[in-house]
């Protein structure tokens, strides 16, 4: 946000730092994912984008960490769809080994799984690997680090994979196709504040404004409840909010009123294709999922095809789980 802006509104923090909000969701499924990371599992977190995924997981990795009694691994690498089996195995290597033998992974396959099973034995607790936007993983990686886990379980030592992506991940591992993985997988779904955006908008104006700025005084509740009705996550509330307080500055006017709001909110903002996309569905891959070329998804997406042909693509990704 500008400068100028959080001055004008006593802010201290700029939205997307106001820290981590939690529900009692969050804590159920915090609770749930540090038991079975315990257990030696493959494990989903899914939910749509801007839903929270990333911070829920720091604060997973805090917990484990505090705790000690689980070895924590993060892979870092950006581009997951080029990410191979070996690199994530690098990056638990990074994790499993203190000294200067860290980047010494054999890359024998019979010598580097050897390796690790071994390093895992000798800290002799459980290991987890923790990959974000998994859902760009390939299938044959996620194979890969399956049997990796039961090559560790074989030989008596604990390794969890930690898996986070759109909801696109999750219904792909329900797929035959993927059964191998996907039968052994324990897959979580993040609601992230779901049936409570309002409260979410409170606790962020709270949070991110000078102690005697009262939240009223930047943004009216009329507004709040239409950030609340038209906005699904924490992401577009920050920024949607920052939008409208920008221009609330640009013009002088406080506090932020509901046609401020409603002049900053994307009208094309529940369409079919950026809701499709959300959940990890893009163009190019709901082509290749029903078949087809993208020509024909993007005249689907804009309603542009006949209505028999309208009712057929959309049998076909429904039975394919994709959520019209």
């Amino acid at each position: 946000m500008l400068s100028d802006a959080m001055d004008y509104f006593g802010l201290v923090h700029e939205f997307d730092q106001a820290g981590y909000y939690e529900t009692a969701h969050h804590q159920f499924l915090l609770k749930e994912m540090a038991a079975t990371i315990k257990k030696g599992r493959i494990i989903v977190l899914a939910g749509i984008v801007g839903c929270g995924k990333t911070k829920l997981l720091l604060q997973l990795q805090r917990a484990l960490k505090q705790d000690a009694a689980v070895l924590v691994a993060r892979s870092m690498a950006v581009d997951k769809s080029r990410v191979m089996l070996n690199v994530l195995m690098l990056a638990l290597n990074y994790a499993l080994t203190s000294d200067e033998t860290a980047n010494a992974l054999p890359k024998q396959p019979e010598m580097r799984e050897h390796h690790l099973v071994t390093v895992l034995h000798k800290q002799n607790k459980p290991a987890v690997l923790f990959v974000d936007d998994a859902h760009d993983l390939n299938p044959e990686t996620l194979i890969g680090l399956k049997r990796l886990i039961e090559t560790a379980r074989d030989s008596d030592a604990i390794l969890s994979l930690m898996l986070a992506g759109h909801p696109h991940l999750k219904h792909e591992l329900r797929r035959p196709t993927l059964e191998e993985v996907g039968a052994r997988t324990v897959i979580f779904t993040l609601e992230g504040i779901q049936g409570q955006q309002r409260e979410y908008l409170a606790w962020l104006l709270t949070h991110c404004a000078q102690g005697k700025t009262k939240p009223e005084t930047l943004v009216t509740d009329e507004a709040c409840e239409v950030l609340a009705e038209r906005l699904a996550t924490p992401l577009q509330i920050e920024h949607y909010l920052t939008l409208a307080l920008e221009e609330a500055f640009r013009i002088g006017q406080k506090p932020v009123t509901v046609d401020l709001i409603n002049r900053v909110l994307a009208r094309t903002l529940n369409d079919p294709e950026p809701h499709l996309i959300r959940h990890g569905y893009n163009v190019k891959s709901l082509a290749q999922l029903v078949n087809v070329k993208p020509a024909e998804i993007r005249s689907f997406l804009h309603n542009q095809l006949a209505p028999g042909r309208m009712q057929e693509l959309k049998e076909q990704m429904l039975l394919a789980g994709v959520p019209l």
